[in-house]
């Protein structure tokens, strides 16, 4: 037998071909018991396939999940939070208003501070002109006295007194020429002499143009205060020197006037007073009603009375540090 064709033999007498008929139909065979039926695929109705179902033979899409509902909680937390926000806020305006309203306070307070520190320093002023008219010459003399000496040099005597605020040991002033033939021969120490004591001193700065000399002890001593205000005339003063080498004298009178006519020194302020001075007071101190220096003793215009002194602004211009 050749593969792929059926086999044929002489046609016999059943193989007569006769009329035509239907073709036979094969029996239905019985179902396999080894394996299931096939289920019989419903025929689609008004009610199948269900809504969101096809009928092909892909597999069906699920259903979208429904939506998820959002917490309550973060609602709450959201409202809360605004309360807080709304709550800082009104705060801030309270605090703000506040602060105004003590700013606004501390203005008025200041103000009035300030008022009564005007009036209170007027008054001052006008206690201190006061007591400038009235000058207690005892009292001033009391003050100043422990700090003005007799000092001698090879010419004679005459006056220093303490001032300046150095911490080793105590500066004191006197004029230039007091001390010029020291000075000029390179001598340096002199003597000064308060009750009946003796103390070196060392000539350290001099001034000849306005007739100064700084010089220094190595000891303490009481010091005077350079005064600040006005010089005027009128202004009740006192004078306390070694006239003739009379140390401790006290003498007082008033500010005469304010000249720069004096001769051989034009153009220089001198304060003229009519207190009495003589050979001896060059270099004491010209006090006034507060116990303050406002002057330098430098000589007599060769009259009763007509005595000048160098302002003490100009002694400290000349020597930093003892004002």
């Amino acid at each position: 037998m050749t593969a792929g064709f059926a086999e044929t033999g002489p046609a016999g007498p059943g193989d007569v071909p006769g009329p035509a008929t239907e073709p036979v139909r094969p029996a239905p065979q019985p179902p396999r018991l080894d394996r299931p039926a096939p289920t019989p695929t419903p025929t689609p109705t008004s009610s199948w396939p269900a809504s969101g179902y096809g009928t092909g033979s892909f597999p069906p899409v699920p259903p979208a999940a429904p939506a998820r509902r959002r917490s309550p909680l973060l609602a709450i937390l959201v409202a809360v939070l605004a309360l807080v926000v709304v709550a800082q806020a009104a705060f801030l305006v309270v605090v703000a208003g506040q602060l105004r309203a003590a700013n606004r306070k501390v203005d008025a307070l200041s103000t009035r501070d300030d008022k009564r520190l005007g009036d209170v320093d007027g008054r001052v002023r006008a206690l201190e002109q006061q007591a400038a008219k009235t000058l207690d010459a005892s009292a001033v003399a009391q003050v100043v006295l422990p700090s003005v000496f007799k000092i001698t040099v090879p010419e004679g005597t005459a006056t220093a007194f303490a001032i300046g605020t150095t911490t080793d040991g105590t500066d004191l002033l006197t004029n230039y020429h007091v001390v010029e033939g020291l000075w000029t021969q390179g001598q340096r120490t002199a003597t000064i002499d308060h009750d009946n004591q003796r103390f070196p001193v060392q000539v350290v700065r001099v001034d000849p143009e306005n007739d100064l000399a700084l010089l220094h002890s190595t000891e303490k001593f009481p010091r005077l205060a350079a005064a600040t205000g006005q010089v005027v005339p009128g202004m009740p003063i006192v004078v306390i020197g070694a006239p003739r080498g009379f140390e401790q004298s006290v003498s007082s009178g008033v500010v005469s006037a304010l000249r720069t006519d004096i001769p051989e020194s034009a153009g220089k302020t001198f304060i003229q007073f009519d207190a009495a001075s003589n050979p001896g007071n060059s270099g004491s101190p010209v006090v006034n009603a507060q116990k303050q220096v406002i002057g330098v003793v430098r000589g007599n215009l060769n009259g009763p009375g007509l005595n000048y002194a160098i302002p003490i602004s100009v002694a400290c211009r000349s020597f930093d540090g003892i004002c």
